[in-house]
């Protein structure tokens, strides 16, 4: 919006001109968003304690985990204020990238609001019941992958893969189902990693510094040729998206570290997983997300098999508990240590995705 408020001023005001730069627009939305999770966190953790919107905590889990029964939840409110208020001020306008990316984060939050709701109502770890929650978030992805294919054409459906230049095979109207049952996978496997305090929001920060210089990149066409990655146009505003939402999230980190101040909540972690499986759809690093959030994909799998190894061996678990996380805990890891240890693999999972940009 300041964009376009400001660039016809040029002419009486030359400084202006610098709000035609990705990259100075980019820096701001981050800082925009910073602020914002800064100094609204404090009053919303306080409305959150007063309307007792405290997290219910699992007596199954870890014992330590319950210290925190009563923590605020439905802190992901606090990211989608601050990248709302932060994208309408800083992107094109004409972006319709932009506007999926946000809707989708506005979308996945709502539904994740509707569980944290019923949760806190319920007095109970349990919201929405899992085909009520699968059928809405099936809704927001349907959605968002209808609006990025009439967006993008026909080349929304062709599949890239990590080392090779040109698409490996085009999906055709498979593309539809496919993708949106892999948005819905994304929206959960964030949503299951989101059980110690900073986990969840500290490997999305890592995951979204990859996709900004993925976007930047991809919405090249000079970058794009030299790297052999597809080039696509709008790519390159989803930048000040993802600057914003990497702002957001660090913002909230400072509350969300731990002990926890806040949590995210399903509002949050619904959110955050949704947009990056959208991200990756319009810039068509579907399988570059499997390495870029690998930690998440191996969360999503511990759970996983611990369910069919449970079936098969008629009650055995294979993990002490499931997701991933909670079994280290129950091996006697500290909670602080267990969550830097997996920053540390999502930032090396990071570095080797960007690092294949290279080997095309």
């Amino acid at each position: 919006m300041l964009r376009e408020l400001l660039l016809p001023l040029v002419k009486y005001f030359t400084p202006f001109n610098i709000f035609r730069y990705l990259t100075f627009r980019s820096v701001y939305a981050a800082i925009t968003a910073l602020v914002i999770s800064y100094l609204l966190g404090p009053w919303l953790i306080e409305r959150l304690r007063v309307l007792k919107f405290g997290q219910s905590i699992r007596t199954d889990g870890p014992q330590t985990h319950l210290v925190k029964t009563g923590t605020p939840t439905m802190g992901g409110i606090l990211i989608i204020l601050s990248v709302l208020v932060s994208v309408v001020l800083w992107i094109d306008v004409k972006s319709d990238y932009c506007w999926i990316a946000l809707l989708s984060l506005l979308g996945f939050g709502m539904v994740g609001v509707a569980d944290d709701v019923l949760k806190i109502k319920k007095h109970s770890s349990d919201g929405l019941s899992p085909i009520q929650k699968l059928i809405l978030q099936f809704i927001v992805s349907g959605a968002a992958v209808y609006a990025i294919y009439r967006t993008t054409g026909p080349a929304a459906t062709k599949l890239y893969v990590p080392f090779f230049k040109v698409h490996v095979i085009d999906l055709g109207s498979f593309w539809l189902p496919i993708a949106i049952i892999y948005v819905t996978a994304w929206s959960n496997a964030v949503n299951i990693t989101d059980g110690l305090d900073g986990l969840a929001v500290g490997l999305v920060i890592f995951a979204i510094l990859a996709f900004s210089v993925l976007t930047y990149v991809t919405g090249r066409a000079d970058w794009s040729q030299y790297l052999g990655v597809p080039y696509i146009k709008q790519a390159s505003e989803l930048t000040v998206f993802n600057f914003a939402l990497f702002g957001a999230c660090v913002g909230f980190l400072w509350f969300n570290a731990h002990p926890a101040e806040v949590f995210m909540g399903d509002a949050g972690s619904l959110a955050l997983g949704g947009v990056l499986g959208v991200l990756s759809l319009m810039v068509k690093k579907e399988l570059l997300l499997l390495v870029i959030g690998g930690v998440f994909v191996i969360e999503l799998g511990s759970v996983m098999l611990q369910v069919v190894y449970f079936k098969l061996t008629k009650g055995k678990r294979l993990f002490r508990m499931a997701p991933l996380h909670h079994h280290f805990e129950l091996k006697g890891l500290k909670e602080t240590k267990v969550v830097v240890r997996f920053w540390i693999l999502g930032g090396i999972f990071a570095m080797i995705a960007l690092s294949t940009l290279k080997i095309q």
